[in-house]
């Protein structure tokens, strides 16, 4: 028995933090490495910009990879997801490294082959360290080192249904008896092949005599002095034990649970991003906005020329759609149709040859060039570069409204919209005439919403480019 609580002490934990370590230290051991093959007799440790280069990797690399996901059980046994985005963290690291050497006037001082031999070999180890956590993971998965025993007290109503939720695939958790003083529950026999195993003393005893990781007490809540009684009996127990919510908390078993002034609660709804992250998208979406209007200001001139010329009428549109907050926003755009086929509420929308489109707006369309207006939008701060897309007043699906046709609809107002988004480049983009597309667009849009960072925003982007040069979807 004590072997075997031997294994189970290491934790999950310990393996993440060994990962996190082994990724801090790479870029400094494939440093010091690549220095030595490109130029072996340069006395590389009297260079302070050298070990400044090398802490600053660390940093990044530490705070990208995080960004990234990569820290997860469910993260690190996906070995194809791990090298694609440890690519993309590592790609990032070394560009935003070379930008700032570039900047500071210090880039000559590092050797190219130095450079490519550093990105290289850390690049290889990183897929190395993957490859042997996946490894293990696996090993640990087969042994059962990964599945947590929990046992269950109460055979109610309440306790049948955690039961039953606990017991579905993928949870990472075996149930491993059902315990309860009523007589009524010696009848059960099991729940979703999980035995009742008698009274509270028996799970006393039970937890004594095997290896149980915890003990989940499945009770309605207003059993308040039954509950502290169970609790006080238990309490001696080296076990971790938890109160199961009561019936409500499995309609809402998304959630996760917090403390207000130290009383638990059950977290709802968090705020999407936290005021850190919110100064971090807006110093990202102004840099982005204004680099982008300085390319593309000699582009939008010709494009306004083009314009006036081909139809009569102005330049911009602008028309009202919902934002943050689900406030109405004025959202410029440059005008793709006939000056008397511009509305503010559309309850159509633009469809493939649409004869309400200009000749030159069909192409602006294709391109989305017509969005470039929104740029201004983006300085102004009613919109993000990256986030759900703002649609028209009035705009249907298979003539139901959008707000009508999906319930979490105006959950895609609790950030700013933005010109492109996740649900765009993952081919929701265009016309949505149907339930199903609306519905498959918010839900990218939700888990764009969740799983913000600023690598995705990049990640979005570059994508973005992929989908428009496609010209899938746009018309």
């Amino acid at each position: 028995m004590n072997s075997m609580r031997g294994l189970k002490s290491y934790t999950e934990a310990k393996l993440l933090w060994a990962t996190r370590l082994a990724d801090a230290a790479m870029p400094v051991f494939c440093a010091f490495g690549s220095q030595l093959v490109s130029e072996p007799s340069y006395r590389f440790w009297e260079e302070s910009r050298f070990f400044v280069a090398v802490a600053a990797a660390m940093f990044l690399t530490a705070n990208v990879f995080h960004n990234l996901d990569l820290y997860t059980m469910a993260s690190l046994g996906n070995l194809q997801r791990q090298i694609s985005r440890v690519i993309l963290g590592w790609t990032a690291v070394m560009a935003l490294l070379l930008l700032a050497a570039f900047a500071a006037k210090v880039s000559s001082n590092f050797s190219r082959l130095w450079t490519i031999l550093w990105y290289a070999s850390a690049l290889i180890g990183f897929f190395g360290i993957r490859m042997v956590v996946s490894e293990i993971i696996r090993r640990w998965s087969e042994a059962g080192r990964l599945v947590r025993d929990v046992a269950v007290y109460g055979a109610g109503p309440q306790g049948r249904r955690l039961v039953e939720y606990l017991q579905r695939p993928g949870s990472g958790i075996r149930v491993v008896g059902l315990f309860d003083d009523r007589e009524a529950a010696r009848d059960i026999g099991s729940v979703a092949a999980v035995p009742f195993r008698g009274t509270l003393d028996d799970l006393i005893q039970y937890s004594r005599d095997h290896m149980i990781d915890q003990i989940v007490v499945a009770m309605p809540w207003t059993g308040e002095r039954r509950i502290a009684q169970i609790m006080t009996r238990l309490s001696p127990l080296p076990i971790d034990v938890r109160l199961a919510p009561d019936m409500v908390g499995f309609t809402l078993a998304h959630c996760r649970y917090g403390d207000v002034a130290g009383l638990p609660v059950l977290n709802v709804f968090d705020k999407p991003l936290s005021a850190e992250k919110l100064v971090l998208k807006r110093i990202e979406d102004v840099l982005i906005a204004a680099g982008l209007l300085l390319v593309f200001s000699p582009i939008m001139l010709t494009v306004a020329a083009l314009i006036k010329i081909g139809s009569p009428g102005p330049v911009f549109f602008r028309q009202t759609r919902f934002g943050f907050n689900n406030q109405p926003i004025q959202v410029w755009k440059f005008r793709t149709m006939y000056i008397e086929d511009c509305t503010d509420v559309i309850e159509t929308q633009t469809l493939k040859d649409d004869p309400r489109v200009t000749p030159i707006g069909h192409w602006l369309r294709r391109t989305s060039m017509d969005e470039l207006p929104q740029l201004i939008n983006v300085l102004q701060g009613s919109m993000s570069v990256v986030g759900p897309r703002p649609h028209a007043q009035g705009t249907r699906a298979g003539n139901v409204l959008f707000e009508e046709a999906v319930s979490e609809y105006a959950a895609r107002h609790r950030v700013k919209p933005g010109l492109t988004g996740w649900a765009q480049v993952n081919g929701w983009r265009g016309e949505t005439d149907t339930l199903e597309k609306i519905q498959k667009r918010v839900d990218h849009d939700l888990y764009y919403i969740e799983h913000w960072s600023l690598m995705f925003d990049v990640k979005i982007v570059l994508m973005t480019i992929l989908t428009i040069l496609r010209g899938r979807n746009a018309w």
